[in-house]
């Protein structure tokens, strides 16, 4: 049986997905949804002809926040299948044998690597929605001052998309034993959250000024 596309989705079969008791479409997927709405909603913006003060340097930084943007958002729906896919191959994992000594010690070391697999997933989606917050602030600071909202609600899901992401990165990291990997990782993502935050804010200012 073919594997479950929900990008390729209908709007409604992929929230019936998501409310369904089913392990997957969960939290992680939800967050890099939310993260590619967001980002959809910065590219409307940057894509209008007309911008805050109607100035040449406006479209210019407009059109590169765009051309930064729409990779993103692509890599944000592409992290809604494959953060289904890795927690996935973790319940996989979990359901090896255990009969013997080397079915255990197999068993472990898949379980360990799946489980980095779906930190390093929720980890991408951080990235990608810390730069599309870096990019809010140029779409906020340039754009036409009548989608003040839409950059508004683009921030804000972004922001939701990158400490729901964290949540996951947290919950994963709990179960592994490798210090050295999980400080690394803590780092990271405690960096990304506060990047983020910063640029949010940044760009709710430029709404504002």
């Amino acid at each position: 049986m073919d594997a479950v596309s929900f990008r390729e989705m209908a709007l409604e079969d992929l929230l019936d997905a998501v409310a369904s008791t089913d392990p997957v479409p969960g939290g992680g997927s939800a967050a890099a949804l939310a993260g590619a709405v967001g980002t959809s909603l910065l590219l409307m913006v940057a894509g209008i002809p007309k911008t805050k003060t109607g100035a040449s340097e406006e479209t210019a930084d407009l059109a590169e926040a765009a051309s930064r943007l729409h990779p993103l958002r692509g890599q944000l729906l592409d992290l809604v299948d494959r953060d289904s896919d890795a927690y996935q191959q973790v319940m996989d994992a979990f359901r090896l044998p255990k009969n013997s000594d080397a079915e255990k010690a197999a068993r472990k070391q898949a379980i360990d690597t799946a489980t980095r697999l779906a930190t390093e997933t929720p980890l991408d989606t951080m990235r990608a929605c810390q730069q599309a917050l870096r990019g809010a602030v140029i779409v906020a600071s340039n754009g036409n001052r009548r989608t003040t909202s839409d950059v508004g609600v683009g921030v804000e899901l972004l922001l939701a998309a990158l400490r729901g992401a964290r949540m996951n990165v947290d919950i994963n990291l709990s179960t592994l034993e490798d210090a050295a990997y999980i400080a690394r990782a803590t780092e990271e993502a405690d960096e990304l959250v506060s990047d983020g935050e910063r640029d949010a804010e940044r760009a709710r200012r430029a709404l504002t000024g």
